[in-house]
């Protein structure tokens, strides 16, 4: 009966392992967030990172989307220059579980309860820079593991809860 009530748990906890994006962020103490009010996506650095032209588009859009819902403008003459890299690596998990119900004789042997799981996992970085002192001001980073599917509206759905997600820790609180 007790494990009839933890399956939900446990489904709940399986859906979001699955689809979790790990965010952080860092930023200049001494800077005033409140002055930026336009941007511009460096050229020179997003040129560099190496992923296809078209999550690049995806990613960059993703990125204007967010900052034009914060309010900022694009210029010609920006406040802030937005640049991004990426970094991607195979993981492998290995788990353990020993626990089952009853016996069945195609769990019998040395992988007894033991499952791999590979994937890549990817990190995207967002860099604010701003503009007049050419110094980074604000940073976030997203990592997880990245769409393998080739349907291309779940790639591009993954790439905006990234960005969304590593975009809801700007401006950074006070706190």
């Amino acid at each position: 009966m007790k494990a009839i009530k933890l399956l939900p748990l446990a489904l709940l906890f399986l859906v979001a392992s699955c689809s979790s994006i790990r965010v952080s962020s860092d930023y200049d103490t001494n800077t005033n967030f409140s002055k930026f009010k336009t941007f511009a996506f460096y050229k020179k650095g997003i040129d560099k990172v190496e992923i296809s032209d078209l999550d690049k588009r995806r990613i960059l859009k993703a990125v204007e989307s967010e900052l034009l819902a914060k309010g900022f403008k694009k210029s010609k003459n920006p406040d802030l220059l937005v640049n991004i890299f990426t970094k991607s690596r195979q993981k492998i998990d290995i788990y353990n579980n020993d626990f089952y119900f009853g016996w069945h004789p195609w769990y019998y042997g040395s992988n007894f309860g033991t499952h791999i799981s590979k994937y890549t996992e990817g990190t995207l970085f967002i860099d604010l820079i701003d503009a007049n002192k050419k110094e980074l001001a604000w940073q976030g980073i997203g990592s997880g593991a990245l769409n393998s599917s080739r349907n291309v509206a779940k790639k591009e759905e993954k790439i905006k809860d990234f960005v969304a997600q590593i975009m809801a820790n700007y401006p950074p609180s006070a706190n």
